[in-house]
């Protein structure tokens, strides 16, 4: 039987500058299961991305995590992809999205990138829409407030622990994504939101 692949992907902005912001919850999410799955993201020369990968034997599952900075990361996905044969099904994006309150999740099977840069980029380079992924909520900025200003700032203290929370949620759908297929891990992004 053939092995399946199911890549996931992470998506923030590399560097110190950038970590633990809004706009690096899918890089927060990565952090999580690298310890679920007991590996370390690691960059190799020439590739914009740095990745790991584990496997059961019926499975194997690799994380991603682009350097690329956001508004390019459809580069990496479309090179990694490629590189293991990895269809657009069993491409998992994890992303923030202004348009959730903070510490909500949600997860979806396809559907157009929205507003939102990486995803655009994601999918201009692979052709793909029917991908599927989870939005991390950030919230919408005050009114006023510059966008980009927003997304890039870190999280109140009032935020930060419903955004740990769903980054938490988050590493458990990817999980259960990879066991049981994007239905299971609505149904449990559903039930997870409803406690």
């Amino acid at each position: 039987m053939e092995k399946k692949i199911c890549l996931i992907v992470g998506l923030g902005n590399p560097g110190d500058k950038y970590a633990h912001t809004r706009h690096n919850a899918g890089f927060e999410v990565m952090d999580l299961l690298e310890e679920k799955y007991g590996v370390h993201l690691r960059k190799k020369m020439l590739q914009p991305w740095a990745e790991a990968a584990w496997t059961d034997g019926t499975k194997k599952v690799i994380l991603c995590r682009p350097l690329t900075y956001m508004n390019n990361s459809g580069e990496a996905v479309k090179k990694i992809a490629a590189r293991n044969g990895v269809r657009e099904e069993n491409c998992l994006v994890i992303y923030d999205d202004i348009d959730l309150p903070p510490g909500k999740i949600r997860v979806r099977a396809g559907g157009g990138p929205g507003t939102h840069n990486g995803m655009r980029s994601i999918v201009a380079e692979t052709g793909w829409e029917h991908f599927p992924r989870i939005r991390v909520g950030t919230g919408d900025r005050p009114k006023g407030e510059d966008l980009v200003k927003w997304v890039l700032g870190r999280p109140g203290p009032d935020e930060q622990p419903r955004m740990a929370a769903a980054f938490k949620e988050a590493a458990a759908c990817a999980v259960e994504w990879t066991e049981r297929g994007i239905d299971a891990a609505m149904r449990l992004a559903a039930a997870q939101q409803s406690n």
